[in-house]
């Protein structure tokens, strides 16, 4: 996944009015400014009132999906090998979301402080805190991708 893949992507569904925040790793590079490493795949959030139009304009994009965990994530993919890692969010009125997580009744928590920009190649692009990519690095044996991402923040 390169940064002309992202913004690419990016345009694709702010064509249709989406709104999508960049997480993981892309996301870090974001509020970097700088891309940091190699990237498999994007991570994103949306809001899930808008998830049939977000599935339909990557699916007019060529993306297929390709593993459903509803209602926590679900994974897109395309025959360039772009891999997306959707995330859908029900927001409150005050700006926070919720994700829900595998385990029922402890849903992910994003404070409305968590949606901020940075930029991919010079471009404004709408992302995650670096305290909320933080938040979502913790109880759990962390990757040699995850100690990179996290020594770069």
């Amino acid at each position: 996944m390169t940064g002309e893949d992202v913004l690419e992507i990016l345009d694709v569904l702010q064509m249709v009015g989406a709104d999508i925040w960049i997480g993981g790793g892309w996301g870090i590079d974001a509020l970097l400014g700088t891309q940091t490493r190699t990237h498999r795949d994007l991570d994103l959030m949306h809001r899930q009132e808008q998830e049939p139009t977000v599935v339909e304009a990557l699916a007019e994009a060529g993306f297929a999906e390709s593993l459903d965990w509803r209602p926590v994530r679900f994974v897109v993919a395309d025959p360039q090998r772009r891999e997306l890692d959707l995330h859908p969010l029900v927001f409150a009125p005050d700006g926070s979301a919720t994700q829900a997580s595998t385990e029922p009744g402890r849903p992910f928590i994003y404070p409305a402080t968590s949606f901020v920009t940075g930029q991919i190649q010079n471009i404004t692009v709408p992302c995650l805190s670096a305290e909320q990519q933080v938040y979502f690095h913790q109880g759990y044996e962390p990757t040699d991708r995850d100690r990179h991402d996290m020594a770069q923040l």
